[in-house]
């Protein structure tokens, strides 16, 4: 529904702004420019629809042979001891957390397919759990927040439309994704547990939260000593290396459970050509308001009065381009996606922002999509903190995107 009044309203502000450049401005070319732009946004989202094809293929096919490896169980393992303290009102031994534990580690490997069911099966647990059948429960909220802090070692999407759109190095991107979905994962948890009054301060957590925060710090402490072009490569290349281990590791360890991987790479590969073929016309509806709203004229003048006001303040603007994809992120992945690729068709995959709008994308997930969803299947109406969480999460995942980006390649 969120969706449905944004794309009426991209196409209601690109009328009345194209009606003002017309008669009060005679600018005649105005509709002329609006319907080209609706042709060419519409190609463009089929031949990045089409595109995506033989990668998600490849990708999905792989993430099938991690899944039926047991990967995710082995996640569920190492994450046992830490989310036991997360969500201390959930019984040891409740089925609830062997669906959390797979949800959260398919999320992290980026296999949406398999992370939605079991978001919703531990929805379905958490709500027998629930005395209020009609408001979220502390468990409830937590689990909301981890899913919309969008925490992934894998942003296999973004690299892909990063080489559809031209990229030198797709991956170039990798490393600071990697940091900023941590950081507005760390943000979520520490907002969550301070109103729910989960005590953070035990040696599991601290060592934790502590661990990975000082490998991120020790990682831009490395990358700091080097100039620019040494740390793009130097990232390019610890995330190339670190894509091939997983692929190989999927292999070996569908090996080792004695998975035909031939056939669950194919399988996986169907589900890929699916995928690519099922977000066409998202793809299409998304792009062609985007590119009316930027060529009525309505874009430019969003983005030009932030950035006069920036400016005026004596505020580097040079990461306004990027906002569009920052402020639908949370409405919409679809719309957020489309926000994405428009930044990079307009600006270049390898401006500043074309990579901060790819960074942006990564750091954060659909809060409002997530909360519908998840919330929605067991008919939840009593949200509680769980909005305002889950977008302090993403609002600190932008922030520390356009921080990262003026690190890494400003």
């Amino acid at each position: 529904m969120v969706l449905n009044y944004i794309w009426i309203g991209f196409f209601l502000v690109a009328l009345a702004v194209a009606l003002v450049r017309l008669f009060f401005f005679g600018e005649t070319d105005v509709f002329t420019a609006i319907i080209d732009s609706t042709f060419a946004s519409s190609k463009t989202a089929f031949e990045i629809s089409l595109g995506l094809t033989g990668v998600l293929s490849l990708w999905m096919g792989l993430m099938k042979i991690g899944e039926a490896g047991g990967l995710i169980q082995v996640f569920s393992r190492m994450l046992d001891p830490v989310f036991r303290r997360l969500f201390p009102e959930i019984p040891k031994g409740h089925p609830a957390s062997g669906a959390i534990f797979m949800n959260v580690a398919a999320n992290m490997l980026g296999l949406d397919n398999a992370a939605t069911p079991l978001g919703l099966k531990a929805m379905q647990e958490l709500q027998s759990l629930n005395p209020q059948k009609d408001t979220a429960s502390n468990p409830m909220i937590m689990f909301l927040v981890l899913n919309s802090s969008g925490l992934i070692l894998i942003p296999v999407s973004i690299l892909v439309y990063r080489a559809q759109q031209g990229a030198a190095q797709p991956t170039d991107v990798f490393i600071p994704i990697l940091i900023s979905t941590f950081i507005s994962t760390l943000v979520g948890i520490i907002v969550v547990s301070a109103y729910q009054r989960i005590n953070l301060l035990n040696r599991t957590i601290l060592c934790f939260l502590g661990g990975t925060a000082l490998f991120i710090a020790a990682l831009m402490a490395g990358f700091s000593q080097l100039d620019k072009d040494e740390m793009n490569a130097y990232s390019t290349l610890a995330a190339n290396c670190l894509l091939f281990l997983v692929i190989i590791g999927f292999i070996v360890q569908g090996m080792r459970r004695r998975v035909n991987v031939y056939e669950q790479f194919v399988e996986g590969a169907k589900e890929g050509f699916s995928t690519a073929v099922r977000i066409i016309p998202y793809l299409v509806a998304i792009l062609v308001a985007v590119g009316v709203f930027r060529a009525s004229g309505a874009m430019g003048l969003l983005v030009d009065g932030v950035r006069w006001l920036l400016d005026s303040c004596g505020v580097d603007s040079q990461f306004v381009g990027a906002l569009p994809t920052a402020l639908m992120k949370p409405l919409s992945g679809s719309g957020s996606r489309g926000m994405m690729v428009d930044a990079m068709a307009t600006y270049g995959a390898d401006s500043f922002v074309g990579r901060l709008a790819c960074m942006v994308q990564g750091s954060t997930d659909t809060t409002f999509y997530i909360l519908a969803v998840y919330f929605g299947s067991v008919g939840i109406r009593k949200t509680r903190h769980a909005v305002t969480c889950g977008l302090l999460a993403d609002f600190s995942g932008t922030i520390a995107a356009i921080l990262l980006c003026y690190f890494f390649f400003g």
